[in-house]
């Protein structure tokens, strides 16, 4: 449609003129013939948008009527959040800079161009102050992988875990193995989670009971581990199981900040001095427009 077209060229000028780090397109929408300098990432659209046409599109022509200012505000608000979670996601993981995005949505009636700016946002505004404590370069690598469990699992099973990074003496005094740890004895460049090589084999030791110890310095001191810690007035969301409330604690009582990866639901936690920082949903991930 010659109209989307126009939407198009003009949020790409819009890009263009504001300097953006990215294009974010969510929609269903065909870039062919497209030239920009500007990165373009492609997001599915939501399931979510889809149900909320079908509810709607039901619904007795008076209730709409009276609805339709309420459906606006809440699908201008999900439009926003969404752009904000993708943008977020991919500068957590190294693949957006700071500075402008913007975002091309398409909803049930609507598509809707947002300009969002990654330093005001919640999540990397958070991910600032986890980097105080760990470096950004562990912390990020950490994720990365964390990413990759919960999105592929290990020999297509879903799979949970934990990495504990940070005051390595601590924790270790307060957990135990449970298996033989298989990254004792090994030389430093073959533990050394900032190494891509060794991502497989950590990948392959999270599907062990137990979690990961990880030093600031990105160095895998054990897996298996089991945390013997009191976590009775830790307080998580409902359906958050043992594994979670145990990492959240461990951080009550040092100085550790911790990863988790949910095995259902591919939910990536963050926690420090007790508390959730962040949550992330691994499916919130985008794939990079490339042109012919």
């Amino acid at each position: 449609m010659d109209d989307i077209k126009t939407i198009l060229n003009a949020a790409i000028k819009l890009a263009e003129d504001l300097g953006s780090s990215a294009i974010i397109v969510s929609a269903d929408v065909s870039l062919e013939g497209i030239k920009t300098d500007v990165p373009i990432l492609f997001s599915s659209r939501r399931t979510k948008s889809i149900i909320d046409h079908l509810v709607t599109t039901s619904k007795p022509r008076e209730e709409k009527n009276k609805g339709i200012t309420e459906r606006i505000t809440q699908q201008s608000t999900g439009i926003v959040d969404q752009i904000a979670e993708i943008s977020a996601t991919e500068h957590v993981l190294g693949e957006l800079k700071e500075g402008i995005v913007v975002g091309i949505v398409e909803t049930a009636d609507s598509i809707a161009i947002i300009v969002h700016y990654l330093e005001e946002n919640q999540l990397v505004q958070t991910l600032k102050t986890l980097e105080e404590r760990v470096s950004p370069n562990v912390i990020r690598t950490v994720l990365k992988i964390a990413f990759d469990i919960s999105n592929t699992g290990r020999e297509g099973k879903p799979v949970g875990t934990a990495f504990i990074i940070g005051d390595v003496e601590e924790v270790m005094n307060r957990s135990h193995q449970i298996i033989l740890n298989p990254y004792s004895g090994h030389m430093d460049e073959d533990r050394n989670v900032l190494n891509k090589k060794n991502w497989e084999s950590v990948k392959e030791f999270a599907q062990l009971d137990g979690v990961f110890v990880v030093s600031e310095q990105g160095r895998m001191e054990a897996a298996g581990r089991y945390l013997d810690i009191d976590a009775r007035d830790i307080r998580l969301d409902k359906g958050l199981g043992g594994r979670h409330v145990s990492a959240a604690a461990i951080t009550r009582d040092t100085v550790a900040i911790a990863v988790t990866v949910s095995e259902s639901g591919g939910l990536i936690h963050v926690y420090m001095d007790g508390k959730e920082l962040m949550s992330i949903e691994s499916t919130e991930r985008a794939r990079r427009f490339n042109p012919l």
